[in-house]
């Protein structure tokens, strides 16, 4: 098994947002991207009707997710809050105590490893 943290989260997107939130995104992919190295993956999915979205982000160890989550707490935290509404977070992986605090307002559920495989 690895050190990996990954989650998805599911947000709903305020109403007559969504422009907003594809310019808010468009910013936060470059910045992770291009500053992120431990940010593995960083995938955004919209349903058919524009009203929800999934983040998908796969980070090397639970010290890159805290890397992600300081960057993201000082640019784009205010921003994000406005344009969605998170409802559900999942979380699998090794997260630390420390992503653990960080991830509280979320109200995250957390997976442990069960079964399975990874190529």
């Amino acid at each position: 098994m690895t050190g990996h943290v990954y989650w998805v989260l599911e947000v709903m997107i305020n109403p007559g947002r969504f422009e907003e939130l594809k310019t808010l995104m468009a910013e936060l992919v470059e910045t992770t991207q291009k500053n992120e190295l431990g940010a593995l993956n960083y995938e955004w999915a919209i349903s058919d009707d524009r009203q929800v979205c999934h983040i998908y982000e796969r980070y090397e160890d639970a010290a890159a997710a805290m890397t992600h989550m300081k960057s993201f707490g000082a640019h784009f935290v205010t921003r994000f809050m406005e344009v969605v509404r998170p409802t559900r977070l999942v979380v699998y992986g090794a997260p630390t105590a420390q992503l653990k605090d960080a991830l509280v307002g979320l109200n995250p559920v957390y997976m442990a490893p069960f079964s399975g495989f990874r190529r």
